[in-house]
């Protein structure tokens, strides 16, 4: 019997396959499915900066209204109807998931500063999710800020939401850090019980007709796995907190590579928006497979065997990886160019 069982957050999980924030998780049915189709644990929508900033904006509103009137102004907070669920909404949303099904929910919150995430760590809390996902999503375009404060800004979130609430803090991080690794230890010494690598860059594009810069956002491809899988094959036995990878997880195949190089679990979104959330099943089912014909018995007897503090060439995870990756495309060329000279007989 294959033993798929792992640990996240200190949440005792049936398998490594969670569902990460996404609008999966906005209908309490589609919950429900989502447990049905054998997910492990689930990552609700996230809740966004804007929405709190937006919930204080009227409160002050509606204490100050007419006293320093302005009409300019009303336009550049960010609407209701923008948001899928406001801040009480939320809330609720959780209280709902909760009574709904067996498997954890985990919040997240998405911002950029300290803000008002400690009150609303803390009421998350007291709402009933099991664990929170803080996803810190920064573009640092201000030419004077220095890399010391960019990085400074997330231990400072981590430090404020963690003094506010006794359930386990994940945090979800960029790679666009001068040294990832120190990132990561410092992060795991401010108490960090999970790191989740990595959010997505989305990056704006612009409407030719209307003249206005629009969002973008393209669902993730398996190529997108190398990413995470570099840096958790690096981090895994060098820091306390867990390891969650997230981005290009499509097949089982890539929940096997994984685990190998030492996720604790493996999340999943695109692949189910472009398949269906039974495609969770599907995956399970590979994963199975592919212990059974390798010979594993366990998701711990895998889980890190091709970390780099495991690896007999620790140097794969990074100059030498450089290097064969660059003489594989010479190789490649050089090939290509003989078969064209064959090809014209030349």
């Amino acid at each position: 019997m294959i033993d798929l069982k792992t640990t996240y957050l200190g949440l005792h999980l049936r398998t490594p396959l969670v569902v990460s924030a996404s609008p999966l998780s906005q209908e309490i049915d589609s919950i429900r499915r989502l447990e049905d189709a054998g997910a492990s644990a689930i990552v609700l929508y996230s809740l966004f900066e804007e929405q709190l900033r937006q919930e204080n904006f009227e409160l002050n509103h509606y204490l100050d209204e007419g006293t320093d009137s302005f009409a300019e102004a009303s336009s550049f907070f960010p609407q209701p109807d923008e948001f899928r669920l406001g801040p009480e909404a939320y809330l609720n949303h959780i209280r709902r998931a909760k009574k709904a099904v067996a498997i954890p929910i985990i919040a997240s919150l998405n911002g950029t500063s300290v803000g008002g995430w400690t009150q609303y760590a803390k009421l998350i809390e007291q709402a009933g999710a099991d664990a929170l996902e803080c996803n810190i999503y920064s573009i640092a375009a201000d030419p004077d800020l220095t890399s010391s404060q960019v990085e400074q800004e997330y231990i400072d979130i981590l430090k404020a939401v963690k003094s506010a609430v006794k359930i386990p803090v994940a945090i979800k991080v960029s790679p666009f850090f001068s040294n990832m690794a120190n990132m990561a230890k410092r992060l795991d010494e401010a108490g960090a019980e999970s790191l989740v690598l990595f959010n997505r860059f989305y990056q704006p594009d612009i409407n030719l007709e209307e003249l206005e810069i629009q969002p973008s956002v393209l669902l993730s491809t398996p190529h997108a796995l190398r990413l995470p899988l570099t840096w958790i094959g690096i981090l895994y036995g060098r820091i306390r907190a867990g390891l969650a990878g997230t981005g290009g997880v499509h097949g089982p195949e890539d929940v096997v590579k994984l685990l190998m190089v030492g996720a604790d679990v493996t999340m999943l979104c695109s692949t189910l928006l472009r398949n269906g959330v039974d495609r969770l099943g599907d995956i399970e089912a590979g994963l199975i497979d592919w212990m059974e014909k390798h010979e594993y018995e366990s998701v711990q007897q895998m889980k890190g065997s091709m970390s780099q503090i495991r690896c007999p060439n620790p140097s794969a995870f990074e100059r030498a990886q450089y290097m064969k990756a660059v003489k594989s495309i010479q190789h490649v060329m050089v090939n290509s160019r003989e078969a064209w000279r064959i090809m014209s007989g030349s």
